[in-house]
């Protein structure tokens, strides 16, 4: 580094010109305060480019000297240092001139500064000098040695000497590097991370950009797609109500036609059906009015019967009564005869009645005998007058209702022949449920005939629907049966379905679904098998018949057999009694006993008929109150189906009104309905109209009403929506979308090329890391000289120092001062002295100036003695002397005289005086050297 040979100085603060000798290692300043000192000393931190002292600035001088330009010029060394360079080059003179101009320009004060080869004065410098630039002054500075972080030494502040030691490890560290560390190292490591700070500043932006384009892609996409939705929703819409709901309401249309056809031609039959059941009830509710009157009188002689049975029961009574009073009679004189004759001649009087009984009991069997065969006889000659079968007595008496209501009819067992006698049984046990069930011959008469059976709680089927018989089955039932007339459809099935087995084990055989029945009556169907019973009395066909006969003749045969034993008996009997009577004759008692036994055995023999009598009178009551009964029961059934036809009557008649209301209307309505079909059909293409294109729309839409629902829909949300219309949205998204992927691909290149970048600061920052390595050492190295010349130990170890900005940036300089072996202290421990802050300080400065490359330098210190003491003061000097820096040092006048030992030239300021416009110069003390 360069040192100082002089300096001149016009109108600088209250200076009008002077020139200073600085050809001197160490440099004392000194004046009283305010004497310029600090204004000397930032004259030349203003030459060198340095900031003043405090707030001060170069202004504040040049302004007090009020003139239009100042002067600051200085005469510095150019030597080549140990690497054959000089400081200035391309100034190849030992000796060069550095001057700054400031000069008044607009009302601002500007400086100027220029480096000229050789010694010029002030005169020389503004004729020919070439002016510089703040900027390129100091990197001529910078470039000789005196570089930015030697600059901020150069600016401490006055008393601030001490202050390099409480600079932080890591400031000091930032310190040292910009004075000793390789400028191109440290350059090419600031460029990297500049360049990967702006790489990633750019990719950050790139993303903020892609971002927010990718934001805005997507938003004109969403804008697209919101204008295809209704571009769709306007077409759907269109669609809707040019085509579909059109289409839909024409099929409605037909729908309805169709719909209101049936439902006229339903209100036809309707209107049909009620004048039927009109007439229906009209004509029955007149019938009903017969009816009734008959049943009443019914019910009028069924009373009467009542009161006949009531007085029949009476007097089988009284009858009864009479013959128990007899009795008692008889009682009494039997036990008068035992009291008189003893009891041999109640043994004989028993005996005559118990011959009296047996001839009685002989002549009723007789008479009983004579009746079943006069009934038998009658049934004989019924049977061989008739063809048909017998019936019960409820079928028999419907019958009579069904004839007297004029309905021709057959019983099914009139019509049914058996062409097998060998399948008789398994036929009349199939047909058993069967015997009474009545055929219409009329099918129009069922009505009428179940009204009756209703009435008449008959409980056999009433048939009005028969068809011919079909053909048999090979092997069936219906194969064995011939028929007189039109079957039931049903029966000739069901004897159609099964078939005629052997056994059940024929029927095995068969397949699973197969009806079977055997000769004896075992009977397999789809619920399982079961055996039927064959009956007894036969019911269908001759054979019936001819067993019927048969059973009959035989049964007259043993009737009159048992007639002709009864005779024989009655005859014993009667003999038996008039012994009897024989023995009783000459006992008084027993004459009036036997004079009155006709008596008693007729009122014994009348007993029990009249016994008989008087039950068959209770149950005659007992029938004619059930038929009277009945007759109240018909009565009101009768009354209630008045009623109930009554009201069928009116409620047809309400119905014929309001269906004869109705239907003009509605036969209007359907004429305007098809005027409007053939209205809205009319220039509709065909293929509109098919039926299955139709039924397809009416299915997606759900019909009409969903159709015209969905075009509310659809027409609202396009009113109520926000929608883009303008196709050009579908443009600016296909341009979005290609800026966007170019963007895409400048960003992954650009990533690329962060990822470069941060492999070019890893290898700068080793670089860098290198170089701060080698100058720990090197400023290490200077401060354990510089320790050994004041008698203090240094320890400056080197930092821990990793390939990464993080550690880099936490790293930082530690180092150790031991003063009189009294224990190591760090930069700012607080537990050293202000001597020993002092010394730390100076020691940190010196070594910063200590580089065998560029010895030399200056270096200002305002007042480093300001806190030490004699001792100290001596120490401090001797080590400045021990050193190669060129020091320009200030101290106040009142001062220990020691101060001034080391220097070899003291400079000299005084106050000026009030009265003077200029203050005095600066007055030089030099030491004579031997």
């Amino acid at each position: 580094m360069f040192h100082i040979r002089d300096i001149e100085l016009v109108h600088w603060d209250f200076w009008r010109r002077f020139t200073l000798p600085l050809d001197a290692q160490i440099i004392t300043i000194v004046g009283p305060n305010g004497s310029g000192k600090t204004t000397l000393l930032d004259a030349m931190r203003t030459l060198f480019a340095l900031r003043c002292s405090g707030k001060r600035d170069f202004r504040r001088y040049v302004r007090r000297a009020n003139a239009g330009v100042a002067w600051i010029r200085a005469t510095v060394s150019n030597r080549p240092g140990s690497t054959g360079k000089r400081p200035f080059f391309p100034c190849l003179k030992d000796d060069i001139t550095l001057a700054c101009r400031v000069k008044r320009a607009g009302g601002d004060w500007t400086r100027e500064y220029t480096i000229e080869d050789g010694l010029l004065t002030v005169e020389q410098l503004d004729e020919s000098a070439q002016w510089l630039g703040l900027r390129d002054y100091q990197s001529r500075l910078a470039y000789a040695g005196l570089t930015p972080a030697i600059a901020k030494v150069l600016s401490l502040e006055q008393g601030d000497t001490d202050k390099l030691c409480e600079y932080s490890p890591r400031a000091l560290l930032d310190l040292v590097f910009d004075v000793f560390g390789d400028k191109e190292v440290l350059d090419n490591y600031q460029a990297a991370r500049e360049e990967q700070k702006n790489a990633q500043r750019e990719l950050e932006a790139l993303s903020l950009d892609l971002d927010r384009l990718k934001a805005q892609a997507e938003g004109k996409r969403l804008e697209a797609d919101r204008f295809l939705e209704w571009r769709n929703l306007h077409g759907e819409a269109t669609a809707l109500e040019n085509d579909a709901v059109p289409r839909l309401e024409v099929a409605e249309l037909l729908v309805d036609v169709q719909t209101w056809r049936e439902r006229l031609q339903q209100t036809r039959v309707a209107l049909r059906e009620a004048a039927r059941v009109r007439d229906e009830s009209d004509a029955r509710v007149a019938s009903l009015g017969s009816e009734k009157q008959q049943a009443q009188t019914w019910l009028d002689e069924a009373g009467q019967r009542v009161n006949d049975a009531n007085a029949h029961w009476l007097a089988a009574r009284d009858v009864l009564r009479d013959i128990d009073k007899k009795l008692a009679e008889r009682d009494a004189l039997r036990e008068r005869i035992t009291r008189e004759h003893g009891s041999d001649a109640l043994n004989t009087e028993d005996a005559a009645a118990n011959a009296y009984a047996d001839w009685q009991a002989a002549r009723e069997k007789v008479r009983e005998l004579t009746g079943r065969f006069e009934d038998v006889s009658q049934q004989l000659r019924d049977s061989q007058a008739r063809s048909g079968p017998p019936a019960d007595a409820d079928t028999q008496r419907f019958r009579k209702v069904l004839s007297d209501a004029g309905i021709e009819h057959r019983l099914l067992s009139e019509i049914i022949e058996v062409a097998d006698p060998v399948w008789q049984g398994a036929l009349e046990a199939i047909l058993r449920p069967y015997r009474s069930l009545i055929l219409l011959e009329d099918e129009n008469d069922r009505q009428q005939a179940w009204s009756l059976g209703e009435q008449e709680r008959f409980r056999h089927f009433i048939v009005p629907d028969r068809s011919p018989a079909p053909d048999a089955p090979d092997g069936s039932l219906l194969e064995v049966v011939n028929f007189a007339g039109d079957p039931p459809r049903w029966l000739a099935e069901l004897l159609g379905r099964i078939r005629r087995v052997d056994n059940a084990a024929a029927g095995a055989r068969l397949p699973r679904d197969q009806d079977w029945i055997t000769r004896d009556g075992y009977h397999r169907e789809r619920r399982g098998a079961r055996h039927l019973g064959v009956p007894l009395d036969f019911w269908f066909g001759e054979l019936a018949r001819t067993a019927r006969l048969e059973a009959l003749q035989k049964e007259v045969g043993d009737l009159d057999k048992q007639l002709a034993w009864a005779h024989r008996k009655q005859e014993e009997a009667e003999s038996a009694m008039q012994s009897a009577r024989q023995k009783l004759l000459g006992m008084q008692a027993a004459e009036l006993m036997l004079s009155r036994a006709t008596e008693f055995d007729a009122a014994a023999q009348d007993k029990p008929a009249a016994l008989e009598a008087l039950q068959r009178a209770e149950r005659g009551l007992e029938a004619a109150k059930a038929d009277l009964e009945r007759c109240k029961e018909r009565l009101s059934g009768i009354a209630i189906e008045s009623d109930r036809r009554t009201r069928d009557l009116a409620q047809a008649r309400d119905t014929l009104s309001r269906l004869t209301t109705d239907a003009r209307p509605q036969r209007l309505e359907q004429a305007a309905r098809l005027m409007r079909l053939r209205s809205k059909r009319r220039g509709m293409p065909r293929h509109w109209l098919e039926a299955d294109a139709l039924a397809d729309l009416a299915e997606h839409y759900g019909g009409l009403a969903g159709a015209r629902n969905e075009l509310s829909r659809l027409k609202r949300r396009l009113v109520d929506g926000e929608w883009p219309t303008d196709e050009n949205v579908l443009i600016v998204r296909e341009k979005l979308s290609l800026e966007l992927t170019q963007r895409e691909t400048d960003y992954a290149q650009r990533l690329g090329y962060a990822e470069r970048t941060r492999s070019m600061v890893d290898d700068a920052r080793a670089a860098y890391i290198a170089k701060l390595r080698a100058t720990v050492r090197q400023y290490g190295k200077n401060l354990r000289a510089l320790g050994e010349l004041s008698g203090v130990h240094v320890e400056c170890p080197v930092p821990t120092l990793d390939n990464d900005d993080a550690t880099l940036s936490a790293a930082g300089l530690e180092v150790a001062f031991d003063f009189d072996q009294k224990g190591a202290q760090s930069l700012n421990d607080g537990e050293a002295s202000g001597g020993q802050q002092v010394m730390k300080s100076l020691i940190l400065l010196i070594g910063l100036l200590m580089d065998d490359a560029r010895p030399g330098g200056f270096v200002f210190i305002d007042e480093p003695f300001a806190h030490l003491d004699v001792a100290n003061i001596d120490r401090v000097g001797a080590f400045l002397r021990a050193t190669r820096a060129q020091y320009l040092i200030t101290t106040p006048v009142t001062h220990n005289a020691n101060v001034f030992q080391p220097a070899q030239l003291t400079l000299v300021t005084r106050k000026k005086k009030p009265v003077d416009d200029w203050a005095p110069p600066i007055g030089v003390l030099r030491r004579q050297i031997d």
